[in-house]
């Protein structure tokens, strides 16, 4: 058995070519030979089991009412040759198949695995997603708004869920689908016409927006005459007049000039940001082909769908235009997904917004189907990838002491300065400019890493205390052990990788560095199960026990002993942990040190 990538899904293909070989064809009435159904249910294994099971014997003996541990070793029997020399087998049971590596497949796997081009090649090798167009859409702020830590979920998920996905061979397209259109530049205009403070604008424009939207939203709200005038602005915006255009884009350049500054310091980048405003002239053809199909009906002067054979939208619409003739967002949403099947040929599209968009999400999903099936369209893959919310303490959502929504630059702030305060703790001699430059890392990585380490289905609880510490899963005990291992290279003069050192390393021996390779061949799987739920918290446990596993090992085993070979192969061991340590800190969109 060659040192493939995935072996969970090598063990799975062996067993099914072994299914076929012990002629488990057993027929069913009116089914004819049914081999196929056979599903080995590779996972990994507890490690008092081995290193991987199959639990698939059980279901099949069981359906067929035949003895499953029979059937298991009679499985094992069949396995090919290149399968016994790499695994110690063992039926465990009522019928489970056991596979413990040997030392030797081990080994395999590391000298095939080196580098992190090795790494994604493999990855992408037999990837469901190889090839595939996947277009991630999250992040997704409102122009003339400050960021505020609301928006910081879907910014990190999206931007590992995309890096998931490309490592894995599809080809990502990350869209920041802006929300730059609406009502509220009516307001904001009017107020910018009357009570800009234009010192405020120039030093910080996207402050003084955010205060003039409050200036023009109060005005409006008291007097029936400024909402008029308010609505007359956004009329002649939307009517393309020369002045409000240019208020608008100044708008959303500041809007975009201070959402980078963010995305900068979280390591995100885009390569689209198309806001609602872009599509303005593409629903049109939405209204016109949805009512063609039959599907869009009017209801009290809206253009609505309606879907009898959902339990919850029965008699709750999917309205996709206003009684008044406007937009709204799902009539924008609408014109998304046909541009990007069209313009970007999306086999997929990963929405990452609340959960409490759930309703919004489904019914665009089950309109767009329903659709693109009527038009004979290709019906791309729609995934809406949810989240709960950040809370304080008492699980309420996380805002200051005012109310106010906590903006998102300062909460990155805190992070720096909480993180500083820790790393001089640690590393006073260090020159306050490398404590500064380590604080930057470890500060803002432990905000994306908090969120990430969460599944994001729940709501998590924002605590600085857990957040920013060396103990338990979190980002500053993940850079600690990558800086650690770069310590032990530096001491050694030597360089991680370096093939002339590992090409003389001997066979793998201790239980400490049999436990820690078995960990290290385990990337594979927690990979595929992120990448397969779209849930980064599984990478992030896994990176978390293998740091955990490299712990035991170094506290088990020297790496600087006198025998070159032994050396060599500690030192092996500790590359690759390093290698894995960075390249998943870095697919969560996490950067690492060199020292800490």
């Amino acid at each position: 058995m060659p040192a493939a990538f995935n072996i969970a899904a090598t063990l799975d293909a062996a067993l099914r070519s072994a299914a076929t070989a012990a002629g488990l064809t057993c027929p069913e009435p009116g089914r004819g030979a049914d081999a196929s159904a056979f599903d080995p249910e590779v996972r990994v294994a507890e490690p008092r089991h081995g290193d991987f099971q199959a639990n698939g014997v059980l279901g099949f003996a069981k359906a067929r009412k035949q003895n499953p541990r029979a059937i298991a070793e009679k499985l094992v029997a069949a396995l090919a040759p290149d399968v016994r020399d790499t695994c110690d087998l063992a039926v465990a049971g009522p019928g489970f198949i056991n596979f413990t590596l040997k030392p030797a497949a081990l080994r395999a796997w590391l000298d095939a695995h080196a580098t992190r081009a090795a790494l994604e090649q493999g990855a992408a090798e037999n990837s469901p997603w190889r090839g595939q167009s996947w277009i991630v859409d999250y992040s997704s702020p409102n122009t003339a708004k400050q960021m505020h830590v609301g928006h910081l979920r879907s910014a990190v998920i999206g931007e590992a869920v995309a890096r998931l996905l490309a490592f894995s061979g599809a080809r990502v397209i990350r869209d920041n689908h802006i929300g730059d259109w609406g009502t509220q530049f009516g307001k904001i205009i009017w107020a910018y016409r009357r009570h800009l403070d234009a010192a405020a604008f120039a030093r910080e424009p996207l402050e003084e927006f955010e205060r003039l939207y409050k200036v023009g939203h109060a005005a409006a709200e008291a007097d029936p005459a400024a909402l008029k005038e308010a609505q007359q602005e956004l009329v002649k915006l939307q009517a393309g007049d020369a002045d409000n255009l240019a208020i608008w884009k100044k708008i959303g350049e500041a809007s975009v000039g201070a959402f980078q500054q963010i995305y900068d310091r979280l390591g995100i980048r885009f390569d689209h940001t198309l806001g609602e405003s872009f599509y303005n002239d593409k629903v049109a053809r939405v209204y016109s082909e949805l009512t063609a199909s039959g599907l869009a009906t009017e209801s009290q002067g809206a253009l609505v769908v309606f879907h009898p054979e959902h339990p919850r939208f029965k008699t709750q619409p999917f309205i996709i235009r206003k009684s008044d003739g406007a937009a709204n967002y799902a009539s924008t949403d609408l014109a998304t997904v046909l541009y990007r099947v069209e313009h970007f040929h999306a086999d997929a599209v990963a929405y990452v917004i609340d959960s409490r968009q759930g309703d919004h999400c489904e019914q665009l999903f089950l309109t767009t189907q329903k659709w693109f099936a009527a038009s004979g369209r290709r019906v791309p893959r729609l995934e809406h990838v949810s989240f709960g919310t950040v809370t304080d303490a008492a699980g309420k959502p996380l805002k200051t002491k005012s109310g106010e929504n906590i903006k998102l630059k300062e909460l990155l702030a805190e992070a720096e300065e909480r993180a500083f305060a820790l790393v001089s703790e640690k590393s006073a001699d260090l020159p306050d400019v490398e404590r500064r430059a380590i604080a930057a890392v470890v500060g803002v990585g432990s905000v994306q890493y908090a969120d990430l380490a969460q599944n994001r289905s729940s709501d998590y609880v924002f605590a600085w205390d857990k957040m920013i510490s060396l103990d338990g899963n979190t980002a500053a005990y993940l850079l600690y052990a990558v800086a650690r291992v770069r310590s032990i290279f530096r001491k050694l003069d030597a360089t991680p990788g370096d093939a002339a050192i590992e090409s003389a390393a001997s066979a793998l021996e201790t239980p400490a560095e049999l436990a820690l390779a078995r960990k290290l061949v385990k990337l594979p799987d927690a990979l595929s199960a992120a990448t397969t739920q779209l849930r980064p918290h599984i990478l992030c446990l896994y990176l978390y026990e293998l740091a955990g596993e490299f712990s035991a090992f170094y506290a088990a085993d020297k790496v600087a002993v006198e025998d070159p070979a032994i050396r060599a192969r500690r030192l092996l061991l500790c590359a690759r942990t390093l290698l894995i340590l960075e390249t998943g800190l870095n697919l969560l969109g996490l950067r690492t040190l060199e020292r800490m």
